[in-house]
């Protein structure tokens, strides 16, 4: 379809961070996907976490047109036209309580997580510590925060394959590369958030669930 990605890794993690989203999301109320890139992983996971609203959102307009083709090809039972959110804005557009209370005239339940997956490597580190600080101005005291993505341990690098990416990351844009998983944690410990469970996830990656 016109303006349709395809991104093979989201297509290859989509089922084991599905298999993570559906243990920790609270069973009701909307998810705000930041950073939603192609869409695959909006339209897949949409109507398999049903009753909960999929909110996709991301700041490339290429991107939201992909968005809208990945929801127009399949079925997608509670996805919602992409919003343009970009995370280092003081404020997000679902901060206007109309938007929050009915997007494209369809009223949604309250944003209850959020979900950012394969960003804060290939963002600045500001891009990270606006998305914590907007999940904590966002997310009442039951709200979940994922994260998805490689991380270093202790400062070091899980796998050599982590180390290589992180060299051609920071090769392509200085402000990129792989966070120490332990940095993270104390920012979102900053806004307010406690680190409730870590899982290991294929290719050297993982989850970070954080709650309020």
């Amino acid at each position: 379809m016109d303006g349709l990605q395809f991104s093979p890794s989201a297509e290859r993690n989509k089922d084991p961070i599905l298999q993570v989203l559906q243990e920790i999301l609270p069973p009701a109320g909307s998810v705000l996907e930041i950073a939603s890139g192609s869409g695959q992983h909006a339209a897949y996971f949409a109507p398999q976490l049903a009753p909960r609203h999929w909110l996709p959102s991301d700041p490339q307009p290429e991107l939201r047109r992909s968005i809208l083709a990945w929801r127009s090809d399949e079925p997608c039972n509670g996805l919602h036209p992409p919003l343009d959110l970009d995370v280092v804005e003081p404020t997000w557009p679902v901060e206007d309580e109309r938007l929050v209370q009915t997007i494209g005239a369809v009223e949604i339940p309250a944003i209850r997580a959020i979900v950012n997956i394969n960003m804060i490597h290939i963002a600045p580190w500001e891009a990270c510590l606006s998305l914590i600080v907007g999940a904590g101005r966002i997310l009442q005291d039951d709200g979940v925060l994922f994260l998805y993505g490689p991380y270093k341990r202790d400062g070091e690098h899980t796998a050599p394959s982590n180390a290589a990416f992180d060299q051609s990351l920071k090769a392509r844009n200085s402000s990129w590369g792989i966070r120490d998983l332990e940095a993270v944690i104390r920012v979102a410990e900053q806004q307010g958030f406690q680190c409730s469970r870590i899982f290991p996830m294929p290719a050297n990656n993982f989850s970070l669930v954080f709650q309020r």
